[in-house]
């Protein structure tokens, strides 16, 4: 059986998007069928098919590890799973992608996502999210305007507070 879930809004660059992806949950993905966001399992099974395609991406669960990518990223789009609200694996994976692998596409966090956890989420290079089941899409932008400045250097501002005086 063919596990996809259906397109959903998200919030994308500061604003609310209806998601170009679906999210394929199990082995059972059809190759021919585009914008997909496939299990790390799968795309690495299935990375010579892919090749030469933008039109998919992939997504990791919070264990697995985001450095074998390294050399591998053929795609625009990667996203974090939260799998519960406490996990914070997929924050440091977002700052490798951007800091180590200099990954410039699309980071989106999916799963356990909430509306407080959204500005170090962007902190550490998150620019979408697929928020929680029951998370207010208006309010969670909303709270993306709530912190103009920050003192230390972060993926999403790279030159410190101090540096700009």
């Amino acid at each position: 059986m063919l596990c996809i879930k259906q397109m959903t809004k998200i919030i994308k660059n500061g604003e609310v998007i209806e998601s170009a992806f679906t999210i394929v949950k199990d082995e059972n993905f059809n190759i021919g069928i585009a914008n997909q966001l496939l299990p790390l399992s799968i795309y690495l099974k299935n990375q010579e098919n892919l090749m030469g395609r933008n039109d998919y991406g992939v997504w990791l669960d919070s264990n697995e590890e985001i450095e074998v990518l390294s050399g591998i990223i053929h795609f625009n789009v990667i996203a974090l799973n939260f799998p519960s609200f406490n996990d914070g694996r997929p924050y440091s994976n977002a700052n490798l992608l951007r800091e180590r692998l200099k990954f410039r596409g699309e980071i989106r966090a999916i799963g356990d996502v909430r509306r407080d956890q959204l500005e170090q989420m962007v902190r550490c290079g998150f620019n979408a999210f697929e928020m929680a089941e029951n998370e207010d899409l208006a309010a969670s932008l909303d709270s993306l305007q709530g912190f103009s400045l920050s003192y230390q250097a972060t993926a999403d501002r790279p030159e410190p507070l101090f540096r700009k005086r």
